[in-house]
């Protein structure tokens, strides 16, 4: 439930409180609605994953807004809270779409149930959906992960190639998957029974490198004892891989650019040439382009090369894709590893956010393992993840926005120099006093503070009634 954008509409200001208490402390994101319009206005605005809606409201009920929500967000599942007069209506509604619905009063528990519930069902209506279904069904397991737009056009992309021999270029940052996109094209085409062959053209010296891919025959250099059969042989029939292809010499460049003309290669040393039948799928973290303006790569081998290209993107291009992403590493360790992880501390997940990952999608496993690794109970807390924070300006994580909770107060504070925490600490409790009208046991009770602790807060802070008279 990390991360889930749901909207609460009631207008009863208890219910939208208490669900509010609920769903923050396990991760969600919520919006709220204290009237039909007010949704329906939320709902044109921003995308939700789940919505819970009182049946009977003032203006716009409940059935209203579940109408409205099949036209704007079909596959946002939506749950009703209903008192005892309402339960045949509540039956109704569910006829008309709705996902489930709660009698009043209801408990915690059921409610973090039945959200739950619900995203998973939102989870398998969009994958059912998805172009990217047909892709994990074929390939038999969770090779590429993603439902943003932006990988959706991937695995579109993905689906029209493959079934061809055209050549691919895949350009995206270091740790982004290319190999795997590789990998999954070659799974989904007519050459899967076939090996799939992959080579990092940055290992190699130049020498090597070229013998690597085409081969060389004994004695055609110092140290060829014995004929060699290089990887466009060895992949014969199947797919050959090329990562990092900016990096191969203006010789080796030749050669590539001779095969894809001809479909022919010359081991060293060789006199004739060999026939070869592969798919040639090349990838890049460099732009090519400008590589061909400085001189250093070859035009006529960047349009060979370059027939259908896929651009992979960023982790932060594919923000909605990190509550996957972290779901899908969480399960992989904590089975490797033999823990039980329940998912992400709500402070954990917003750092997450926040974080800009240099290292792209391998820097988000690695830290995942490690905080699995390190995880002393069944969530992971701030600190398991141990992304660094040396320096006062370490702060912009937060980007300039007020703490979301004391979980994540406190972890700043184990982080960061005291000094340096206090504006946000002073910033959080005023938040805190205004959002209750300045009452101190329910501002307490909203940020999860004893009222003593609290009120120890504010004295060390400095804050009074004259705070709110300012």
């Amino acid at each position: 439930m990390n991360g889930a954008q749901v909207l609460v509409v009631d207008d009863e200001k208890s219910i939208r409180d208490g669900l509010l208490r609920i769903l923050e402390n396990e991760g969600c994101r919520v919006d709220l609605s204290d009237s039909g319009y007010s949704a329906l206005d939320k709902l044109q605005a921003r995308d939700f994953q789940v919505v819970i809606t009182d049946l009977k409201m003032p203006g716009m009920d409940g059935m209203e807004v579940l109408k409205a929500i099949t036209i704007l967000q079909p596959n946002v599942p939506v749950i009703f809270i209903t008192g005892y007069s309402t339960l045949e209506n509540a039956v109704e509604v569910m006829k008309m779409g709705a996902f489930d619905y709660l009698s009043k009063p209801f408990t915690r528990e059921q409610i973090v149930q039945k959200v739950r519930q619900a995203l998973e069902h939102r989870a398998f209506l969009l994958e059912e959906q998805s172009p990217g279904k047909y892709l994990r069904e074929q390939m038999g397991f969770d090779m590429i992960v993603g439902r943003s737009p932006a990988m959706e056009k991937v695995f579109q992309r993905i689906e029209q190639v493959a079934p061809t021999d055209s050549t691919v270029l895949i350009t995206g940052d270091s740790g982004t998957g290319k190999e795997l996109v590789a990998r999954a094209i070659h799974h989904l085409s007519p050459r899967r029974q076939k090996p799939f062959m992959a080579i990092d053209c940055t290992t190699l010296v130049e020498s090597l490198l070229e013998s690597e891919l085409f081969g060389h025959v004994k004695g055609s250099f110092t140290g060829a004892v014995q004929t060699k059969v290089g990887l466009f042989k060895v992949a014969d029939g199947g797919t050959l891989f090329l990562d990092e292809v900016s990096n191969i010499s203006p010789a080796t460049q030749a050669k590539l650019l001779r095969f894809l003309q001809e479909r022919v290669i010359t081991p060293i040393g060789g006199t004739s040439t060999v026939s070869i039948d592969i798919r040639l799928i090349a990838a890049t973290n460099r732009d090519l382009k400008v590589m061909v303006r400085e001189g250093t790569f070859r035009e006529d081998l960047l349009y060979r090369l370059n027939i259908v290209p896929i651009q992979l993107p960023t982790l932060c291009e594919r923000q909605d894709d990190l509550p996957l992403l972290v779901s899908h590493f969480l399960r992989r360790y904590a089975e490797e590893v033999g823990k039980e992880i329940r998912g992400m501390a709500p402070g954990a997940m917003a750092l997450l956010r926040e974080y800009s990952f240099p290292g792209y999608i391998r820097e988000l496993e690695n830290l995942i393992e490690r905080a699995v690794v390190l995880a002393k109970g069944t969530l992971i807390q701030p600190e398991d993840l141990e992304i660094g924070i040396s320096s006062d300006a370490d702060l912009g994580l937060l980007n300039g926005r007020i703490p979301a909770n004391t979980e994540e107060l406190k972890w700043l504070k184990k982080k960061v120099r005291e000094e340096a925490v206090k504006p946000l600490e002073r910033a959080f409790a005023l938040e805190a006093l205004e959002r209750n009208g300045w009452n101190i046991t329910r501002a307490a009770e909203d940020v999860g503070m004893l009222r003593p602790n609290f009120q120890s807060m504010l004295k060390k802070l400095g804050i009074s009634i004259a705070d709110r008279e300012a």
